[in-house]
């Protein structure tokens, strides 16, 4: 081991720990911006599905970074709050081609504003350049290690 380098006794000095102690952080701050009508997962799914009009569930899953047993669960849950419509794929009858419905259009932009404060508060300790630095690095972790991922996040092209 290099001298300078660290035997990491201090949790703190684990990238995991922190980017753990980060999610519980904007997962709180999602919570009281956003409203509890829907899980930041929830949010994630019905947000890529507004992009992704007719998309399958397992393509869905794969652009959004989760498995397909939770996006399944997930999107059912969504279709119970009528926020979204499944039907089944006739060449496929195993797979469902989902739909966002009006009253999810209607929810996404009325969640607009909490999504804009969610980011500015859990940027906000950061300088604007650290913001943009943040950012470029963290999308540059997260693309890097997508293999790395128990659900490798998809481009649409992909799935």
């Amino acid at each position: 081991m290099p001298h300078t380098e660290s035997q990491l006794i201090n949790l703190y000095e684990h990238p995991g720990h922190l980017l753990r102690r980060a999610q519980q952080i904007s997962v709180s701050i999602f919570y009281d911006e956003m409203g509890d009508e829907l899980t930041p997962v929830q949010y994630a799914i019905l947000r890529n599905l507004a992009g992704h009009p007719g998309i399958d569930q397992v393509s869905l899953s794969a652009v959004t970074g989760i498995d397909t047993s939770t996006g399944a669960t997930v999107c059912a849950r969504l279709a119970e709050k009528g926020l979204l419509t499944r039907t089944v794929i006739p060449t496929n009858r195993r797979q469902r081609a989902l739909t966002i419905t009006p009253a999810g259009e209607q929810l996404l932009q009325d969640l607009i504003p909490g999504a804009q404060r969610l980011r500015r508060r859990l940027l906000a300790p950061l300088t604007g350049p650290e913001q943009l630095q943040f950012m470029e690095l963290l999308t540059k972790l997260v693309q890097e290690n997508n293999e790395q991922s128990r659900a490798p996040l998809a481009t649409r092209e992909n799935s």
